[in-house]
C-alpha cells in the first residue's frame, strides 16, 4: 500500500544529511474518516490513471449543444517559499521521457513554439506559451501541470468531439470563446487543454481574452457587500485558527527549526510549499536545528480540512460566493439563453482560472459536498437540447467528471420530480437571475452589493 523512497535530503548549508525514508501513499480506497495524507493525495492530482467521466451522458434523443468548462491551472511551483530553507529543486522544462507525461507532449512543445499568429489580449502575448525553466519560477506551471490538462483535453475530446461532433473538422474561430487571467500558469493550462481538444488547431483561429480578474467580475467589479462579506470570512478563519492549539504548536516548533518568528513563518503560507514536497515526492526541508517532517503537514493540513468545514456551516463565505461569482454565472446564462433562442454563439467555451475562482462558483451553486479545488480541477455546464420537444433546454453540470446537478440548490427539489438526468434551463436562469437576490432582500445585483444587511 506505501513505497519507502529513501531520500538524501540536502541541507541549508549544502550537506547531505543522515538518509530518512520519505512515504508517499500510494491509496487505492478512499478512507471513511477524513484523513490529511489522503486529501493532500487527491488535491495534487498526480496523472497516473485514467479517468472515469460521466460527461456527456444523456439520453439518446437529447443533442448536446454547447459546453462551457472552467478549469483551475494544473500543478504549479509554490507561490510562498518557507524562510531559511532551500527551495524544492523542480524542474520545470518539459521532457517527454520524464514521468508523468503524454503521448502528446513533445508534439505540444512543437506546436507551441508556432504561435505567434494567435490573438492573445492585454499582456497575454508576453507570457510564455509553455514552461521552460530548469528550477521552477515562483507559481510556474510544472510538466505535471501540463499533462493533467492534456489528459483532460485528451478526455473532453473524447466525447465533445469524437462522440458528440459538438465543433466539426472546419470549426470556426467563432464558435470558440477563450478566456483567462494574465499568469502564465493558467494561459498555459488553457493551451495544454486546447491542444489535445483540437489538436494542431489553426493558431489563427486562436483569441485568447485576458480577464484582470480572478474572480471574473469583468466590468462588474465594484460590489462592497461582496468585500465585506469577505472580511466576515477572513476573520472567521483566524477566529477558527487561534483556537487551534495543535496547530499553534506546531508553528512554534516549525519556526524553531527554520530559525525565525513564529509570526513571520505563519505569513510565508508554509501550506503552499509543503504540498509542492508532498506531490512532488521530495522530501521536506530540512537546517541544522531540525527537519519538518509529515507530522508538522499532517496538522497543518487537517486545519485546512477543518476551516473548509466550519466555512461551509457559516455561510459568509456563502454570501461572498454570490456576489463574487454573479458576473461569471451571469455570462453563462446570457450565453446559454442565446444559444436556446437559436443564436449563433461560441458553442465551446473554456475560462482558465484559479481556486479562488472555482472554488466561489461551487459554493454559490449549492454544491456543498465537493472537496476544495485540485490542480487541473474542471466544472463543466452542458446545454442539451430535447430532441423530443427541440423547445425545451436542460442543462448538467459535472465536477472532476462527477454529475452534480442535483446537488445544486436551484434543482436539488426537481430531482424528486424526473426521471431525467438533468435540469430545465429555465431553473438556473431564475437561480441567476432572481433567487440569488432574493438573498439578500433585493432585486439586483447593484442593490445586493450597496445594501447593508440589517
Amino acid at each position: 500500500l506505501v513505497h519507502l523512497i529513501p531520500v538524501n535530503p540536502i541541507r541549508e548549508d549544502g550537506l547531505s544529511t543522515k538518509s530518512r525514508k520519505r512515504i508517499m501513499p500510494e491509496l487505492l480506497t478512499e478512507p471513511p474518516a477524513i484523513d490529511p495524507v489522503y486529501e493532500a493525495h487527491v488535491y495534487c492530482n498526480i496523472p497516473t490513471i485514467a479517468e472515469r467521466s460521466m460527461e456527456g451522458h444523456a439520453p439518446h434523443y437529447f443533442k448536446l449543444v454547447s459546453v462551457q468548462v472552467l478549469i483551475r491551472h494544473g500543478d504549479r511551483y509554490p507561490l510562498y517559499a518557507i524562510p531559511k530553507t532551500k527551495r524544492p529543486d523542480i524542474d520545470c522544462t518539459l521532457q517527454p521521457n520524464r514521468k508523468p507525461s503524454h503521448p502528446q507532449l513533445e508534439a505540444f512543445i512543437k506546436h507551441m513554439s508556432k504561435g505567434s499568429a494567435a490573438q492573445m489580449g492585454g499582456s497575454l502575448s508576453s507570457l510564455p506559451r509553455y514552461p521552460s525553466h530548469s528550477l521552477c519560477e515562483m507559481g510556474e506551471l510544472t510538466q505535471t501541470g501540463v499533462v493533467q490538462h492534456l489528459k483532460n483535453g485528451q478526455l473532453l475530446r473524447d466525447i465533445y468531439i469524437n462522440k458528440h461532433k459538438l465543433l466539426l473538422s472546419d470549426w470556426t474561430a467563432k464558435q470558440l470563446y477563450l478566456e483567462t487571467t494574465g499568469k502564465s500558469r493558467t494561459l498555459q493550462s488553457a493551451l495544454a487543454l486546447l491542444y489535445t481538444f483540437l489538436p494542431d488547431f489553426d493558431w489563427k483561429k486562436i483569441n485568447m481574452r485576458h480577464q484582470w480578474s480572478t474572480i471574473f467580475c469583468s466590468g462588474s467589479c465594484n460590489c462592497p457587500m461582496r468585500n465585506h462579506y469577505l472580511e466576515e470570512e477572513q476573520r472567521r478563519q483566524y477566529s477558527l485558527r487561534v483556537k487551534n492549539n495543535d496547530l499553534e504548536k506546531i508553528y512554534v516548533d516549525m519556526a524553531k527549526i527554520v530559525g525565525i518568528p513564529t509570526r513571520q513563518l505563519r505569513a510565508s503560507n508554509p501550506i503552499d510549499s509543503l504540498l509542492c514536497y508532498f506531490c512532488h515526492n521530495v522530501s521536506f526541508p530540512c537546517t541544522k536545528t531540525g527537519c519538518i517532517d509529515m507530522e508538522h503537514f499532517k496538522v497543518i493540513k487537517r486545519h485546512q480540512l477543518e476551516d473548509e468545514r466550519e466555512r461551509q456551516e457559516k455561510k459568509l463565505y456563502f454570501l461572498y460566493a454570490l456576489l463574487a461569482t454573479h458576473p461569471l454565472l451571469n455570462q453563462t446564462v446570457n450565453r446559454l439563453q442565446r444559444i436556446a433562442e437559436g443564436k449563433k454563439e461560441e458553442v465551446f467555451v473554456l475560462y482558465s482560472a484559479h481556486d479562488v475562482t472555482l472554488s466561489p462558483v461551487l459554493s454559490a451553486l449549492g454544491i456543498t459536498d465537493a472537496r476544495f479545488p485540485r490542480f487541473a480541477a474542471r466544472l463543466v455546464f452542458e446545454l442539451w437540447q430535447d430532441g423530443k420537444r427541440p423547445k425545451d433546454y436542460f442543462i448538467r453540470i459535472l465536477y472532476n467528471g462527477a454529475d452534480v446537478t442535483f446537488q445544486t440548490s436551484f434543482c436539488r427539489d426537481y430531482y424528486k420530480q424526473t426521471t431525467k438526468p438533468m435540469c430545465p434551463l429555465e431553473k438556473f436562469v431564475n437561480f441567476v437571475k432572481r433567487d440569488v437576490f432574493l438573498i439578500f432582500n433585493s432585486t439586483s445585483y447593484y442593490d445586493a452589493c450597496h445594501r447593508r444587511p440589517l
